[in-house]
């Protein structure tokens, strides 16, 4: 269980520090993953609107979105992979099996290695391709971005359609609005259809960036898992996953949007861009 794994790492060589192993890497893995996904999502957002015949909506549809979510997410995959392979292996260098027992021994770790460190290991080891273990599965799972920001979208063009009508029934032309909590639970539920879909590649990914297996391909790996473990194996730990990804995400819809207010606005007032 998530209680038991806490316990267990807490135990460990590395006490509560154990629970943030990686960290270093996972920020940079977190900054480079969200910038090259909205970067390339907000270029194809911005294509596809001013492609079209007639000027409307800036809105996207369920199919525009689909397109936009898979570009943005296969560059993300390709070019962020590496740094989660290391974060992946950084995080898991100091654990082994539970037996659930206190008493059973547990790996020592003799040397915490760096970012660089880490890399250099893996290569020096594996060769550079393996940065890119688990860029099968990853590829598959830009269907989870893809359904994240489709949902977003959709539940966001729902709310703004349902809240528009309602100010136009009571003879108001004021324009609907978004609060920061509105971005906050529409983030946390369009992650949360997310990753409860595509959770069984989450695991898949997970064993091959950690170097403790090895798949021909995701989908061999999937048959691997329920064969060895059965269909419960596809789902280890989506309990911690669940949590930590849908907080993540709503916390990243609701803070992306006043910080790019803040720094628009600080840039108008210094002159780099126009109002």
């Amino acid at each position: 269980t998530t209680y038991q794994a806490v316990i267990d790492i807490i135990r460990s060589s590395e006490g509560i520090s154990g629970l943030y192993s990686g960290l270093n890497s996972s920020l940079l893995g977190i900054s480079v993953t969200n910038f090259v996904y909205y970067y390339f999502y907000e270029r194809g957002r911005t294509a596809l609107v001013a492609a079209r015949s007639t000027p409307g909506s800036k809105g996207l549809t369920t199919v525009e979105s689909l397109l936009t979510g898979f570009i943005a997410g296969s560059a993300t995959s390709i070019i962020s992979n590496p740094i989660w392979v290391i974060q992946t292996q950084q995080a898991v260098r100091t654990m082994a099996p539970s037996s659930g027992d206190p008493s059973a021994p547990r790996q020592v770790v003799i040397k915490k290695l760096s970012f660089l460190e880490t890399a250099q290991k893996i290569i020096n080891k594996d060769g550079i391709g393996a940065l890119w273990s688990g860029i099968g599965p990853a590829l598959v799972l830009v269907i989870n971005p893809i359904i994240q920001y489709t949902a977003f979208e959709q539940l966001k063009n729902l709310v703004m359609q349902r809240r528009t009508a309602k100010l136009r029934a009571a003879g108001s032309h004021r324009a609907a609005s978004f609060s920061d909590m509105d971005y906050f639970i529409l983030g946390a539920l369009s992650k949360l259809i997310a990753t409860s879909l595509t959770y069984p590649y989450i695991v898949v990914k997970s064993r091959l960036q950690a170097g403790s297996a090895q798949y021909s391909s995701a989908w061999a790996g999937l048959q691997a898992i329920i064969n060895k473990e059965g269909v419960a194996g596809l789902y280890k730990g989506i309990s911690a996953k669940l949590v930590q990804s849908v907080f993540t995400a709503a916390i990243l819809f609701a803070g992306q949007k006043r910080v790019y207010e803040v720094t628009k606005r600080t840039m108008v007032t210094a002159g780099l861009v126009k109002a």
